[in-house]
């Protein structure tokens, strides 16, 4: 395996097939491998980090699938996983804050562009959102409607409330925002 590759393995996780992805020691993509901005996510990737995809394993690989585990199992609310974002600034703030919603908690797209400071920014968050390219890990999955419903999500609706119900945030319509 070359250093300057970005090696990826392909993971089957209890709510659908990830790829995990790690450069330089770090996390760069733990991404649902059939969503449908696949392509422009690998793109984006493998152009910043002006390198490509070389399936292997690594050590970040390895704790990120034992990690991801423990988090379906119940057993995990937090993640320690080194990662490295790959986007514009904007996005980076938007997963930085994405990574503040706490486990069983859930935010807004308006909740979110209020707490990076303007409001008027809901399409610009939620379009940084859906390019999130380390699902679970950088919660995505947390953002719901500002009336309390599922909207989009990458891995799908399904997983989406699976991964909510995992961290007991859809308990009695909870919207509690944090």
């Amino acid at each position: 395996m070359s250093e300057n590759k970005i090696i990826i393995e392909y993971f089957n996780s209890q709510a659908g097939e990830l790829i995990v992805g790690s450069f330089n020691n770090q996390l760069c993509l733990c991404d649902w491998r059939y969503r449908k901005m696949r392509s422009s996510i690998d793109k984006r990737i493998q152009a910043g980090l002006e390198t490509s995809y070389e399936e292997g394993n690594s050590e970040v690989i390895e704790e990120t699938i034992f990690q991801l585990n423990e988090y379906f199992a119940g057993d995990r609310t937090e993640f320690n996983i080194p990662l490295l974002f790959v986007g514009s600034d904007f996005q980076k703030k938007v997963w930085n804050s994405l990574i503040e919603i706490p486990h069983g908690k859930t935010e807004t797209y308006l909740g979110l562009s209020k707490r990076l400071g303007d409001e008027k920014a809901i399409r610009a968050v939620a379009t940084a959102n859906g390019a999130n390219a380390i699902s679970i890990i950088v919660p995505c999955h947390r953002i719901i409607g500002s009336d309390g419903s599922l909207v989009g999500y990458a891995g799908g609706i399904a997983t989406k409330k699976k991964l909510l119900n995992i961290e007991n945030a859809l308990i009695k319509n909870q919207l509690t925002l944090f």
